[in-house]
Order: C-alpha cells, then sequence, then structure tokens
C-alpha cells in the first residue's frame, strides 16, 4: 500500500512513552487531503468491515463485544471501555488504549497540517515482566501483525475519503 508508510512514532506522543527496550512499538502513517478530526478518524477506524472482523472474533473469544454505536461512545469521549480495550490516555488528538491483558497497546492520532490531515497507527507489545522476551507466539505473528495495521489504517483512510464526498 504505497499510500501507508512505516514511520518512527512522533516526538511527545502516547505512544512514545513505550519506546524502550524490551517492548515492540510500531507506527503507520497516512495523509487524507482535507481535515480529520480525532473522533471522526477513531470511529471510521473501528467500523471498517476488516476491524469487525476481529471484534467477530473478540466477541467469540474472548466475550468481548462491541458495536459501532459504542465505537461512535469511544470516539467522542463518552466511554472508557470498548471491546477488549480500555483507554490508557487520551489527548485531543491521542487516543492510547490497552488491552485487557495488559499486553498490547493501539495508538491512533490525527495531525492537521494546512488542508490536509496525517493519520496515525501504531502499536506497542509490552513484555510481560520487564526484561523478558515478548514470546515466540508474537514473534511468529509479527508479519501478519504488521500488514494487518498497515491493512487497517488503509480501510480507515478509505472510509474517510468516501465520507468526505
Amino acid at each position: 500500500m504505497p499510500s501507508i508508510e512505516k514511520c518512527p512514532p512522533p516526538k511527545n506522543t502516547l505512544l512514545e512513552n513505550y519506546l524502550r527496550a524490551g517492548n515492540y512499538v510500531d507506527c503507520y502513517v497516512t495523509t487524507i487531503d482535507r481535515q480529520v478530526s480525532s473522533s471522526e478518524f477513531i470511529f471510521a477506524f473501528y467500523t471498517t468491515w476488516l476491524f469487525k472482523i476481529e471484534a467477530f472474533i473478540l466477541k467469540h473469544a474472548v466475550r468481548k463485544p462491541s458495536s459501532d454505536a459504542q465505537a461512535k461512545r469511544l470516539a467522542e469521549n463518552q466511554i472508557d471501555k470498548f471491546a477488549a480495550w480500555t483507554v490508557e490516555a487520551r489527548s485531543e488528538n491521542e487516543i492510547l488504549l490497552c488491552d485487557f491483558l495488559s499486553s498490547t497497546r493501539s495508538w491512533l492520532m490525527v495531525e492537521k497540517a494546512g488542508d490536509e490531515t496525517k493519520l496515525y497507527f501504531g502499536s506497542a507489545v509490552v513484555p510481560k515482566k520487564r526484561g523478558e522476551g515478548l514470546g515466540s507466539i508474537f514473534v511468529l505473528l509479527l508479519g501478519f501483525h504488521q500488514i494487518y495495521s498497515v491493512l487497517l489504517l488503509y480501510f480507515a483512510k478509505t472510509r474517510l475519503k468516501l465520507k468526505g464526498h
């Protein structure tokens, strides 16, 4: 997906706090040619058809259901729990969510620049104990995780583009 690029997490962001030895952190960015609010991005991200597959799995595998209505409430800062995540931190243009096992973080951010908006999506995976490795399952799934992350951001951008026209 040429419109999605891997990049380091921007300075002074909620995701940057996880850049320490032993953690895995990734960050992807794309640009959309219109102004997008954080709430628009969060809602678009968590209501794509691709995310709905993950939501289906979470509902049936770990009994952590979610809905578009809940995604809207999360986006509008009305709830702090959504599916398998709890809001760990949030600002005007960022949200950082922690999974129910405290193993992973999901991060979204918008950065407005003129008539455009940069859309960021990143993840952090932390070992259960400091100094411990991330585990062989994570290493095996890393390639899938990276492709899935790019696709999630791509489909959120696509959803926002359709809404904007």
